[in-house]
């Protein structure tokens, strides 16, 4: 079965769908010996010798993990002034893994790991259009009038951030729980958007991405999913 070598590379785990067309066109992929760099070359992969910069690549099997991240993890496989990262609660040997998306280290959650590039690609670009919701708490009381602000959208450090879909759970002078659904995350917007209404956010805990939920899955811990859950996940992109 023949596919476009971009894809090979992202489902061999190398890349991102994107990033693979980049080492393409940079004239780093050679495939049976010669160097390719046209993006529609498709390839066999039980024919065909692929390689980038000179090491062959081998298709893999595909790998699709749901994992609860905790606070204080980043979301790398290489570990940044020696903090934590999600990759060390996962087998040794499926380090090649990447997160489909990001959650920054203060929070926590849902987040899929992954080695299809295609897969990853279909989840986070925003024209797909993939909806994420989160439990959000804060120091002080939350109104609708500040929720529908943010469904508005405002202007944050030159970029407009915007919420979907928000609820309040529960709210009074202390503290307010509100519960957010977005389909395409800026960087930390969330936090960026309770922040300039002068709210601090104290727990930010993504529960679901599409249709799958958290749920009971514990902190720190894994599971793989099922394939009608990536099936549900791709229904709709």
């Amino acid at each position: 079965m023949h596919v476009r070598l971009q894809k090979f590379l992202a489902d061999a785990g190398i890349a991102s769908r994107r990033a693979s067309e980049r080492f393409i066109v940079d004239g780093r992929v050679s495939v049976n010996g010669r160097v390719v760099k046209e993006l529609g070359t498709r390839v066999d992969a039980s024919k065909d010798r692929v390689t980038v910069d000179s090491q062959p690549v081998q298709a893999k099997k595909k790998l699709y993990l749901a994992l609860n991240k905790p606070v204080g993890y980043l979301c790398s496989r290489d570990p940044e002034d020696d903090r934590r990262v999600i990759a060390e609660l996962v087998p040794k040997e499926w380090s090649n893994l990447f997160s489909v998306g990001r959650l920054d280290a203060d929070s926590e959650g849902l987040i899929f790991l992954t080695n299809d590039g295609d897969f990853c690609l279909k989840l986070t670009h925003p024209r797909y259009g993939v909806t994420k919701n989160y439990i959000v708490t804060v120091k002080g009381h939350v109104t609708k009038f500040i929720l529908e602000k943010f469904a508005k959208g405002m202007y944050v450090d030159g970029d407009q951030l915007k919420i979907d879909r928000s609820r309040i759970l529960s709210a009074n002078n202390s503290h307010s729980i509100v519960e957010v659904e977005l389909s395409e995350g800026k960087n930390r917007e969330i936090r960026r958007l309770f922040e300039a209404a002068e709210f601090e956010v104290v727990r930010l805990q993504r529960i679901r991405i599409g249709k799958i939920k958290l749920a009971e899955l514990p902190v720190g811990k894994w599971r793989m999913l099922t394939a009608t859950e990536i099936k549900s996940l791709l229904s709709k992109v």
